[in-house]
């Protein structure tokens, strides 16, 4: 028999499924109360609104041009539109500082093939999104622990680069309700960060997928906007955002973007061409047209739901869970982490609550890049009503109740 191994690139030692999207498979077991997927309700998705505007795209004058290839930049309105949402962020920028990707993730794996060789270093907070990890592994980097508000100084970032065989080349990090614990870096640990890449001379990759999903708190700059801040002009920036509507009109038409200084724009527009020429010009499409009748409206009604589900959850956390166990509470998002107590195993706790307790989340360590993170877990409540949430939180608390006393 044919042995691939021998075959494939070495990089392909390094692509492991990933365990979110093995989990969401069991969304389709009812006796299953799943805590696992970090995926919006699709009962909150604005259908009636894409019916209408695909059919206006199908009726008017552009059907043709909707469904023919297009530029590699993406679909001109939709980029106009977004130079509008990012000037009421602090970005001032053009339609040239602005790309359409396939989804963010698509963005971050074309960074990844921009900036990593073999051996280079990429900074990663501990843990960090378990996408942007599968992303970068493929282009064969080592990782090193970002903390925004830690003290390591650009000199020793740099010396356990180049032990490894190679530089450091970004900071990634989302700084808004982070995938997977929920927490937002604070103002000053964002001004650090840019510190931090002007010393080592390196890009910043802001993941800004959970931006607006912010339910209470004030709102902090983007890393973007203090950057441009300082520095006069989007040209002079560093730094990368990666922005998307999955979490807020449609993960399925697979519609994300990246505002970046116009060289960074340039070389990402040759990777598009070069690999799927142009992201799907009739998804663009109907997706401006539904941001432009009503996008902050939209983003209302999910923030509503949403944050009810957030302060449900923990309220349940704060009744159920036995001492020893904390958790994070996001000002935002989808996502609340859980510490477990020192010598716990969240993967053999997910096994044993899949076989008695029947409910799912996703263990931590597969979001720490050293392997670090097993007394830990993520939960979502996105797609969990209230009964869920009680029920689920309830059974979860029992088990490590008794995994604890036993």
């Amino acid at each position: 028999m044919l042995n691939w191994e021998n075959i494939f690139a070495t990089r392909s030692s390094r692509m492991r499924a990933s365990e979110i999207r093995e989990l969401l498979k069991l969304l389709d077991r009812p006796e299953i109360i799943s805590f696992a997927g970090g995926i919006p309700d699709p009962a909150l998705f604005p259908d009636d609104e894409f019916k209408a505007a695909y059919a206006d795209i199908f009726t008017g004058p552009a059907v043709r041009s909707a469904l023919q290839y297009s530029v590699s930049e993406g679909y001109k309105p939709l980029r106009e539109w977004l130079v509008g949402q990012m000037a009421a962020l602090g970005i001032p920028c053009t339609v040239d500082n602005v790309f359409i990707v396939s989804g963010s993730q698509q963005g971050l794996d074309y960074l990844g093939k921009l900036f990593l060789s073999p051996k280079d270093t990429a900074l990663v907070t501990w843990p960090t999104y378990l996408g942007a990890l599968q992303a970068f592994n493929a282009y064969e980097p080592t990782y090193d622990q970002l903390s925004p508000n830690g003290n390591r100084t650009p000199e020793a970032y740099r010396a356990t680069a180049e032990e490894a065989g190679g530089k450091v080349k970004f900071a990634y990090l989302s700084v808004d309700f982070a995938n997977p614990t929920g927490e937002t870096v604070d103002r000053e640990g964002r001004e650090k960060v840019i510190e931090l890449a002007d010393e080592l001379d390196i890009a910043i990759i802001e993941d800004a997928a959970y931006q607006s999903l912010r339910y209470n708190g004030e709102a902090i700059p983007p890393i973007l906007a203090l950057e441009i801040a300082h520095k006069g002009d989007i040209e002079a920036t560093r730094t990368i955002y990666c922005g998307s509507f999955s979490k807020t009109l449609a993960p399925g038409l697979r519609v994300g973007f990246i505002v970046a200084n116009a060289p960074i724009i340039r070389k990402l527009v040759l990777m598009k061409q070069a690999a799927d020429l142009h992201s799907s010009t009739i998804n663009q499409m109907a997706i401006h047209l539904v941001a432009e009748r009503g996008f902050d409206a939209q983003v209302a009604k999910i923030k509503e739901v949403y944050s009810q589900r957030r302060d449900c959850m923990l309220a349940a956390l704060a009744r159920h869970m036995p001492k020893g166990v904390t958790w994070t509470k996001p000002e935002g998002g989808m996502f609340i982490w859980i510490t477990l107590p020192e010598g716990m195993d969240g993967a053999k706790l997910l096994a044993r609550s899949l076989e008695t307790a029947k409910v799912a989340f996703v263990p931590g360590q597969a979001f720490f890049a050293d392997g670090s993170g097993a007394n830990t877990f993520r939960v979502s409540f996105s797609c969990a009503n209230d009964e869920m949430i009680e029920e689920g939180i309830g059974r979860l608390g029992r088990l490590i109740a008794d995994e604890i006393g036993g």
